[in-house]
């Protein structure tokens, strides 16, 4: 069932989603406002684009073209009806392809700038997965592995482009290593925590491809409190996201 719903914290924007797939994640909120947009950006792409979230959110910080890449059908047809509803189409273009297929002759160090929310969670075919295909694919590697992330990500990026994502902190290692292997400096890094009292679990990511060595570790994102209220920045974050 389809259902037209607000974007937290964003009052001039509206999403479409459906109950046969995840709906969008504060993940991918932090991930769209953490992200730096530079004024001389002119290609944005969003790999794994799902129902367009980020997309939806980053075309409030920037006029330039942002590209969402989605394997998933349906998906595509939701984030262009929720496209089309923001009055974005001239902004925003959702492209129905495998990531793998857009690296070509014609895209290889073209884009400024790349976001993904990736799947979280590893797979094998010995793997048993309660959820339906369509959120297995979201959350779970079957279509898509980091490391094809970051290599796509290295071969598409200009020299300076940058790359942002958001991981769990069990992958922290592995992913600064695949960046690394592909030639894209950690620059930037932000933890989230549920609460104080608790481990990170999640961190934000950006890296610049052939970038100097140099990394920023920003202050914790903490959502609640000791007393699980919600903290004075994650109150901000779901009222007034954009300033």
């Amino acid at each position: 069932m389809e259902v037209l719903n607000d974007i937290v914290g964003y009052k001039n924007r509206k999403i479409y989603q459906c109950d046969k797939y995840f709906s969008f994640s504060l993940d991918s909120l932090i991930l769209a406002n953490f992200v730096n947009i530079n004024l001389s950006d002119k290609k944005i792409i969003d790999l794994g684009t799902g129902n367009g979230i980020i997309p939806l959110v980053m075309s409030l910080r920037t006029d330039k073209r942002i590209i969402g890449i989605e394997i998933q059908n349906e998906l595509v047809q939701l984030a262009n009806k929720s496209i089309k509803y923001n009055n974005l189409e001239d902004q925003i273009e959702i492209l129905n392809i495998d990531m793998k297929d857009y690296v070509n002759d014609d895209n290889l160090n073209t884009v400024d700038l790349i976001t993904c929310n990736p799947p979280y969670f590893k797979f094998s075919n010995n793997d048993k997965i309660s959820l339906s295909k369509e959120k297995a694919i979201a959350r779970h590697e079957i279509e898509i592995t980091l490391s094809e992330i970051i290599s796509i990500s290295n071969k598409l990026l200009k020299n300076g482009g940058r790359l942002a994502l958001v991981i769990r902190t069990d992958r922290f290692y592995e992913a600064l290593n695949l960046c690394k292997n592909n030639n894209i400096e950690p620059k930037r890094i932000r933890f989230v925590y549920d609460n104080p009292s608790k481990d990170a679990s999640l961190f934000f990511f950006e890296g610049i491809k052939n970038g100097r060595s140099g990394l920023k570790v920003e202050k914790p994102f903490i959502l609640y409190d000791e007393f699980n209220n919600k903290t004075k920045e994650y109150e901000k974050f779901l009222t007034e996201v954009i300033k």
